[in-house]
């Protein structure tokens, strides 16, 4: 999977004002999965790979 992925996902989380444990909920997995994707430890598997695309191409709330 393409870092860039990791790091879009981390400026869809600071955007969106979201802490770890938020986005975490969003996409269904652990606060500490997470963590680890956005600290490189470990890559998103195949279907949170596409969670985290699908998130991403959702359009954003205006405030």
């Amino acid at each position: 999977m393409p870092e860039d992925l990791i790091d879009r996902l981390n400026v869809y989380r600071l955007e969106n004002k979201l802490s770890q444990p938020q986005l975490a909920k969003k996409l269904g997995v652990t606060f500490q999965t997470v963590n680890r994707w956005l600290n490189r430890h470990m890559k998103p598997g195949q279907i949170q790979e596409y969670q985290i695309k699908k998130l991403l191409k959702q359009p954003r709330k205006v405030k």
